[in-house]
């Protein structure tokens, strides 16, 4: 599984888990709809830092907090294809 990958699957996960839709957590984040439309697509394959700490804080946690989690723990950068 690639990087953008996991971030997808954790926000899908923590989207799941408070009810929200892509749209809400555009909204509460302050995150561009369109961004997090590519994101959630794979077309951003690396997001931002400011975009995944505004995402995280939507979600009332630190960024920490929302990196802070065993797929992506376990995850090898080395592993991943480089254009």
């Amino acid at each position: 599984m690639q990087y953008s990958e996991i971030i997808v699957n954790r926000i899908k996960q923590l989207c799941n888990k408070k009810g929200y839709s892509i749209n809400k957590l555009a909204g509460i984040s302050g995150v561009r709809q369109s961004t997090l439309d590519n994101i959630m697509r794979g077309v951003t394959k690396n997001p931002g830092i400011i975009a995944l700490h505004k995402i995280a804080n939507a979600f009332n946690m630190t960024l920490a907090e929302f990196l802070d989690f065993d797929e992506l723990n376990e995850y090898s950068f080395e592993d991943e294809q480089t254009d």
